[in-house]
């Protein structure tokens, strides 16, 4: 019988313990904080909020600073914008204004619409001049040239690039 109380005495001393310790601990070994370490310290993060700060220990002890936010600079941003875009459908929906006013009638009819042809003019055909034959040697010439001048360069390049290997 005495094995047995020896059993029940360890099981209680553990279980009170592991309650003492339980209610003792800290927020970090509770699952509040994740603590990730860094050079300059540890970067600290509130799992119930998301808040992140780093904290570094100094003469005084240790102390935590919030890291900026940058997703609260975006909203503000998000914010701004979705403002002007409803300011600018606005004016879209005003209709366009006039700033002054015009002294001449406009124009009738399109200036930079073609005008159809006339009967007479119908018969005329534009005629485009072809290279002459030295006009397309001076092009062949230089594509020649482009081309070698390509295919050295990517000789070269692996030239080099199998060298360093």
């Amino acid at each position: 019988m005495r094995p047995l109380a020896v059993a029940a005495l360890a099981a209680v001393m553990i279980t009170s313990g592991g309650l003492v310790a339980a209610q003792s601990a800290p927020d970090s070994e509770n699952g509040r904080y994740s603590m990730t370490p860094i050079p300059e310290g540890v970067l600290r993060l509130d799992t119930r909020t998301g808040t992140v700060s780093t904290c570094t220990k100094n003469d005084s002890g240790w102390a935590c600073y919030a890291v900026p936010d940058e997703r609260s600079a975006l909203d503000a941003e998000i914010g701004r914008l979705q403002a002007e875009v409803e300011r600018l459908k606005e004016q879209v929906a005003a209709g366009p204004t006039v700033s002054g006013k015009i002294d001449e009638a406009l124009p009738k009819s399109d200036p930079l619409k073609k005008a159809e042809p006339k009967i007479a003019e119908g018969d005329r055909k534009i005629e485009i001049p072809l290279p002459s034959d030295q006009d397309m040697d001076r092009v062949m010439s230089f594509l020649e040239k482009a081309w070698r001048r390509l295919i050295d360069m990517a000789n070269r390049v692996q030239k080099d690039v199998s060298g360093k290997i």
